[in-house]
């Protein structure tokens, strides 16, 4: 497996940002590890971290599109059956769901930072029909600061990349303490927004 892996590394290296976007893509290898295959890229020179940087947003973006578009044309079974193979389970999908419905769009940007649920949640968004922009706009938005983190890393690193999840280990719980303190801003807001329910009188 770590051939395999390896393999694929070497190929993506040949693509250049092209690699780095199908990377993200094809979620064959965890966003962090290509990543931050990427910042070694960087310090190697063959990459600009700007141009990595939007690689991996555009890549990441586009491998949650296909999750969306999943779930918003073959529905809540289609993904129950062929789940998975993209490995989302049940579980992964009721507690998407449940996120979902409960917080509303907003969860779409924090859930990015939490496992298993940033890319579960791009599901029931489309079962929803939650508008394209929207959700476009929120993943990109979530892809930015997740993109440079590993990037960085990655490029302080160098060839030793493969260690990623060691050294990042510390500061994933700071990105999802981070995701839900703006989960729970966004509710407050949400809440404010809403109009106040009037009361009816009663007839006498």
């Amino acid at each position: 497996m770590k051939d395999l892996i390896n393999e694929i590394f070497v190929i993506l290296s040949d693509l250049g940002y092209f690699g780095i976007a199908l990377g993200l893509m094809i979620e064959v290898i965890p966003s962090e590890i290509v990543l931050a295959y990427g910042g070694y890229l960087i310090s190697l020179g063959k990459v600009s971290f700007i141009g990595a940087l939007l690689a991996g947003i555009i890549g990441g973006t586009l491998a949650q599109m296909f999750l969306y578009w999943a779930g918003y044309y073959g529905g809540r079974p289609f993904l129950d059956k062929y789940g998975k193979y993209i490995f989302i389970n049940s579980r992964h999908l009721d507690l998407a769901e449940e996120w979902f419905h409960r917080y509303g769009a907003g969860v779409i940007f924090s859930a990015r930072f939490i496992p298993v649920a940033r890319h579960a949640i791009s599901i029931p968004a489309g079962i929803a029909k939650m508008p394209v922009f929207t959700f476009v706009a929120y993943t990109a938005a979530a892809m930015v600061p997740w993109t440079i983190f590993f990037l960085y890393l990655g490029t302080l690193l160098g060839s030793n990349w493969g260690t990623i999840k060691e050294k990042a280990a510390p500061f994933i719980s700071f990105f999802i303490l981070a995701a839900i303190a703006c989960g729970i801003v966004y509710m407050l807001w949400k809440r404010k927004q809403a109009p106040p329910i009037l009361s009816v009188p009663r007839k006498k």
